[in-house]
């Protein structure tokens, strides 16, 4: 899954789609500028990809990370949804969103984010959470994951097996987690563990060392924690992503074409880079290298592409273009900006919910 530059399909950018047959394409700010232009941004994605539908992701969580452009629903950070304590309002809000999403041409959002938010130094996860409880992060996730894919938009629950009490970011760092395994038990996973049980069709990974979980690598490069333990442990079998490869905490210790080789022998079944033309390239190469030596097997392979053709099957086929004015009609409408009036009033007059 390839990020870029630009707000339109470039020949440049047509010739690379074609010639790598990426599964799929994560847009940004950087890419959108208005309902309009994204419509004509995604028919052109998915017209590179007569093969098989791209899946077209995004960063929606609402508050701080928002990329969708004006004109659409952009509802408030998670953290103010967690005050409401509604089921009701994070469903309504999921779903809102998943239909101006599909409006538009995207078909995929990179949420709900089921961390805790159980660190006050954490510097890149804080109101992005639920809240402050894994009760509240599983009742609201679950929530926001049916919301999502009710409404025919992949969802996926990020970033396993838990960033919320971590101290650095890992766009600049590798974070480090010394918690024993009891505490990641009671705290990080219980969100996770019920999101698997109720079916979130896809998965990100961090890029944090868990001490008790694999002392030597993140969770993004460990086969102890994406095979053994999420896979076989918890009998997860849908879409493992990557969260993105180009961030320091990866890059700065392995380099992408080690660690995208090293994510697939870990478990993973989707590479995400968001920027770098030259590294995306690169990665196609080392796998290719790595399967042409043996060191990853076909075998291996074929059970991640049978995995997101089983997710492209359930949310994206059959795929039709969207339209300009269906998206105008849905983005932004008056139902939609009722609903988040009405979670802003009530999220912004109750304090912060202590836990359940």
């Amino acid at each position: 899954m390839v990020g870029f530059l630009g707000t339109s399909m470039t020949p440049d950018l047509a010739a690379f789609i074609k010639a790598y047959k990426p599964g799929g394409v994560i847009l940004f700010s950087r890419n959108l500028e208005s309902i309009e232009q994204m419509v004509e941004l995604t028919n052109d994605l998915q017209s590179c990809s007569p093969h098989s539908p791209l899946l077209i992701s995004i960063d929606q969580e609402g508050g701080r990370v928002s990329r969708l452009p004006k004109g659409f629903t952009i509802f408030p950070p998670c953290d103010l949804l967690g005050r409401c304590n509604s089921t009701e309002l994070a469903y309504a809000a999921a779903a809102t969103t998943a239909r101006e999403l599909r409006a538009a041409g995207v078909n995929m959002n990179m949420a709900p984010v089921l961390d805790v938010n159980s660190n006050p130094a954490n510097p890149v996860i804080g109101d992005r959470a639920f809240g402050t409880t894994p009760d509240m992060v599983c009742e609201l996730g679950c929530a926001t994951t049916a919301g999502l894919q009710d409404n025919k938009v992949v969802a996926c629950g990020k970033h396993f097996p838990g960033h919320g009490d971590t101290s650095v970011d890992s766009h600049k760092e590798l974070p480090v987690v010394e918690a024993a395994r009891e505490r990641l038990e009671a705290i990080e996973l219980p969100p996770f563990r019920l999101a698997v049980a109720q079916g979130v069709a896809s998965l990100m990974t961090a890029h944090v060392l868990y001490r008790a979980l694999d002392n030597e690598f993140p969770a993004t490069l460990s086969p102890a924690i994406i095979t053994s333990f999420l896979r076989q442990e918890l009998q997860y079998d849908g879409v493992v992503l990557t969260d993105d490869l180009e961030m320091r905490a990866i890059i700065d210790h392995y380099g992408v074409e080690d660690a995208a080789v090293r994510a697939v022998l870990a478990g993973c079944d989707v590479l995400l880079i968001c920027k770098d033309r030259d590294l995306e390239i690169a990665a196609f190469t080392a796998i290719e290298r790595a399967v042409a030596a043996g060191t990853i097997s076909t075998e291996r392979l074929s059970l991640s592409v049978a995995r997101i053709a089983r997710l492209k099957e359930r949310f994206l086929v059959p795929y039709k273009p969207v339209t300009i004015s269906e998206a105008k009609l849905i983005a932004g409408c008056r139902t939609h900006q009722t609903l988040l009036r009405t979670i802003e009033q009530i999220g912004k007059r109750l304090p912060a919910f202590a836990g359940l």
